[in-house]
């Protein structure tokens, strides 16, 4: 009982300000509202409007007109919006690749060596080049006639050349393969600050007890960067699912003989920007934002639990 009277009584915090906490504290909320309305304007209100699109129907040149949930009914009903689901979940396989293998360079850069600042720099340029730029690229590299084609023909592994961005068996395999090698150096910087991080004692401990180099990374580099692969896991897995720029470039915006390259996004972007079926493409954003936030919650309670 006495708490309780001394807690009303007691005056509220606010009030036991002085005047200075006051105007630190308006100044900090100053500072805020920038980004407040930054986020607000481009964040909030277009992501309510999404909403209320995913319930009409509108294609940008007449008002939008309510029609409830039908763009919902025959999303569940579409085969190619599902068909783009399957595309976009199998390439989730580009995650697990990204973490081998920039977790691995993460470790050989880890070294005090002269020069290893250059590899680092190398490793990382693919992050910074345009999308554009890496299409031009991986078209030479994918060409009937160009680089991968050449060197196995030169080695007799193939008489005939791989069509790597025509053929619909391999489209897919190509463009994720292109992703894997444009983030393995951001993922691995990630990686390396993580590494930095760890106390170089504890290698020097296992070293003593005889652990060889593969046991120390197995039970020490592994565990202490566990908050840093999940976090790598998580936002990994959401690139990869709305993986839309190698895709339009790659396949000159047409998705692939066949539709082979047609993700979700991108059969958002089609439906949306092609077709300017703006309330059902609103749809398609509004169940593709639920799906991958629950395979986010998913991710972080597999790994968290583990």
């Amino acid at each position: 009982m006495a708490q309780i009277a001394s807690a009303l009584t007691e005056k509220p915090r606010y009030a036991e300000m002085t005047a200075m906490e006051r105007r630190r504290n308006v100044a900090a909320y100053l500072f805020l509202l920038p980004a407040l309305g930054f986020l607000t304007v481009f964040v909030f209100i277009p992501l309510i409007q999404v909403v209320y699109y995913s319930f009409t129907d509108y294609d940008l040149l007449t008002a939008p007109q309510w029609v409830g949930l039908t763009n919902y009914s025959n999303l569940l009903q579409d085969a190619k919006f599902w068909e783009g689901m399957a595309k976009s979940f199998t390439y989730l396989l580009v995650t697990p690749v990204l973490i081998g293998v920039s977790l691995t360079l993460a470790i050989v850069v880890n070294r005090k060596l002269p020069g290893i600042g250059i590899y680092r720099a190398l490793y990382y340029i693919p992050v910074v080049i345009s999308t554009v730029a890496i299409g031009m690229i991986f078209e030479f590299v994918f060409a009937d006639n160009g680089l991968i084609n050449g060197v196995l023909r030169e080695v007799g592994f193939i008489q005939r050349p791989i069509h790597f961005l025509t053929d619909p068996d391999t489209i897919l395999g190509s463009i994720m393969a292109v992703t894997v090698w444009r983030g393995i150096g951001y993922y691995m910087m990630m990686f390396l600050a993580g590494l930095q991080a760890i106390p170089e004692e504890l290698y020097e401990a296992a070293a003593i007890d005889g652990a060889t180099r593969w046991q120390q990374h197995l039970y020490i580099t592994v565990p202490q960067l566990r908050p840093v692969i999940t976090f790598v896991t998580v936002i990994s897995s959401i690139a990869a699912l709305r993986a839309f720029d190698e895709i339009f470039i790659l396949t000159d915006g047409s998705g692939g003989l066949l539709d082979a390259g047609l993700t979700a996004i991108f059969y958002l972007y089609r439906q949306g920007f092609e077709f300017l079926n703006i309330g059902y493409a609103a749809a398609i954003a509004v169940i593709f934002t639920l799906i991958t936030l629950a395979l986010s919650v998913v991710n972080l309670r597999f790994l968290e639990g583990n």
